[in-house]
């Protein structure tokens, strides 16, 4: 599937329905819809977008699903089966993230906050450092987990997969996912190295 300039820009300003489980563990939140993304219908859909092969080498998914036409009902209930949610920060379509204002990711991060008091996930991943600083007026943070919580939610905030975040590799990406995706459950905690466990 392909889209003309034309085709994509009639997306402008549309909006994405979440992908979400009924009882979820783990919640990624992208930026907002890219214009591939809102007529796919499906999350992080642009061809290149790293975010599912990082899921996939990470080992939360089994298999990197054909997303750029859209995911299809297989796909989706793979993640809803692993308990694995997908949001936005804001659900306005655009060509680029950084045709979003402060006003309206503040917005996005409050409306976000009463989502996850709703959903209930054990932990969420805001997918993008520079959207999370400017939606929760937290200018000095830090990738990983955040010392507040979002609702009663563990919070993480992961590196954008965009191939404009072009310095984070495919591993690179999924070491930062496998993370929160351990904290949730939806991967094993690793094993303590030999030299560490303690001796009987």
């Amino acid at each position: 599937m392909g889209f003309t300039r034309a085709e994509l820009e009639s997306f402008r300003g549309a909006s994405v329905a979440d992908l979400m489980p009924e009882h979820p563990r783990l919640v990624f939140v992208g930026i907002n819809p890219g214009l591939w993304t809102a007529a796919t219908g499906s999350h992080f859909a642009y061809p290149g977008n790293r975010f599912y092969p990082a899921l996939a080498a990470a080992g939360i998914i089994p298999r990197v699903p054909e997303f750029a036409n859209g995911l299809s009902e297989a796909d989706q209930r793979m993640f809803l089966d692993a308990g694995i949610g997908i949001s936005n920060l804001v659900h306005r379509a655009t060509a680029r993230a950084d045709e979003l204002d402060r006003a309206e990711l503040r917005a996005g991060a409050a409306r976000l906050a009463d989502d996850v008091a709703r959903w209930r996930p054990r932990v969420v991943a805001i997918v993008g450092l520079t959207a999370y600083r400017q939606g929760f007026d937290r200018p000095k943070s830090r990738a990983g987990r955040q010392d507040e919580p979002i609702a009663d939610a563990q919070l993480w905030v992961v590196p954008n997969p965009s191939g404009l975040n072009a310095h984070a590799t495919v591993a690179d990406l999924a070491c930062a996912y496998a993370e929160p995706a351990r904290a949730a459950g939806v991967l094993p905690d690793r094993p303590e190295p030999a030299s560490e466990r303690p001796v009987d």
